[in-house]
């Protein structure tokens, strides 16, 4: 690869592999202009397949997670507290320093050979995006879609990359086995609070066409719209003209989330905000004064503005590839690699909250959906 003569690389102390959960970790940095500034801290980890936390008031249980950190550098992002269980940065370091599972695609076969498990669903792209951009160097998500393919695994993919369009083949012929779900994140279509808050993002119409593209690959693709920032993207013309772009794709679903400000990211989103929109500082103060989460009567108003705008573009029911979640496995399947002191890398930091102002699209409220908490 052309990546090969420019890394610089270096062995990794005993006590970073201990902190990292994994057997051996190597140290790499890349000269290019895509990699520059970014550090990737490759691991073989112990164990690949995670259980979720509280996963009876989630929609999935069991996820796989093949990067830690993450270059799409989204201000916003749930995830960033995760890194100071590494002790890493939670806010440059979490968009600079990235752990790679090397051998991800070998542990999950291993995983899903093994008589313990069931065949339960497994989503990818819930903590940290399985298609940033150290996915086009290390190639984990080929091996990974194979492993679940061959075995007739079901599996959902959330993801703001672009780069899930060079395993649209895989997709393919996992999906003629398998239940296979893809869902596309894309909160906004406003430009320049784009540039902004997702920086190392591809441009949303770039995400609309991934959409676009694996609906006429025979893929249907719904869209999470999240997150949905207060004050800089609700504007019922905001909301319309997302609402319009994602029809327009092709996408088979729309579910909206507010954003949320869950402590690591809080400090970093704010921050942000002190220095692009001063004058909001104090609104969002209120706004979340109690805790995470905006209030219910936002969270509702935003919710049914969608919906309503869903239906008039002729959008179908929402929570797209995320199915509810299956029977829960026997006593003493594999519980993961979470726990003992390192980061939790399998959905925990979803909180999913039983509210039936959540509900999806055509869901009666009260039936047990959630908000995600996932962007």
């Amino acid at each position: 690869m052309r990546w090969e003569n420019l890394a610089v690389e270096t062995a990794g102390r005993p006590a970073d592999a201990a902190l990292f959960g994994a057997d051996a970790v190597t140290t790499r940095t890349f000269d290019t202009p895509e990699f520059r500034g970014i550090t990737f801290h490759e691991v073989r980890a112990r164990s690949i397949v995670n259980r979720v936390p509280g996963a009876s008031r989630m929609p999935f249980e069991w996820t796989v997670n093949p990067y830690r950190g993450c270059s799409h550098a989204c201000v916003y992002c749930f995830a960033r507290k995760t890194h100071s269980y590494l002790d890493l940065d939670t806010g440059l370091g979490f968009d600079s320093q990235i752990v790679v599972k090397v051998n991800a695609p070998d542990l999950l076969r291993r995983h899903l050979a093994s008589p313990r498990w069931r065949g339960e669903h497994i989503a990818m792209g819930t903590n940290v995006d399985c298609y940033q951009r150290a996915e086009g160097r290390y190639r984990l998500m080929p091996g990974i879609i194979e492993a679940l393919g061959d075995r007739a695994n079901p599996f959902s993919i959330l993801t703001k990359g672009t780069l899930i369009l060079r395993d649209l083949d895989l997709l393919r012929q996992a999906s003629e086995v398998t239940e296979v779900g893809v869902s596309v994140s894309v909160g906004f279509t406003d430009t320049a609070l784009w540039r902004t808050v997702e920086p190392g993002t591809p441009a949303p119409e770039r995400r609309l066409d991934v959409v676009r593209a694996l609906g006429e690959a025979g893929i249907g693709c719904g869209v999470l719209m999240a997150p949905v920032i207060p004050f800089l993207g609700d504007r019922p013309d905001q909301l319309r003209d997302a609402v319009r772009a994602m029809a327009a794709a092709g996408a088979t679903s729309v579910t909206p989330l507010v954003l949320h400000l869950r402590p690591g990211a809080r400090e970093w989103f704010m921050a942000w905000l002190g220095e692009h929109h001063p004058h909001l500082v104090r609104r969002y103060e209120r706004l979340y004064a109690e805790g995470a989460y905006a209030p219910k009567w936002y969270q509702r108003r935003i919710t049914r503005q969608v919906h309503e705008l869903a239906a008039e573009y002729g959008i179908g029911p929402s929570r797209p590839g995320l199915p509810r979640r299956p029977a829960a496995p026997p006593s003493g399947a594999a519980a993961g690699d979470h726990g003992h002191g390192r980061a939790p890398d399998d959905g925990r930091a979803y909180a999913g909250r039983p509210h039936g102002e959540h509900a999806g699209h055509g869901e009666p409220a009260g039936t047990g959906a959630v908000q995600l908490s996932l962007l």
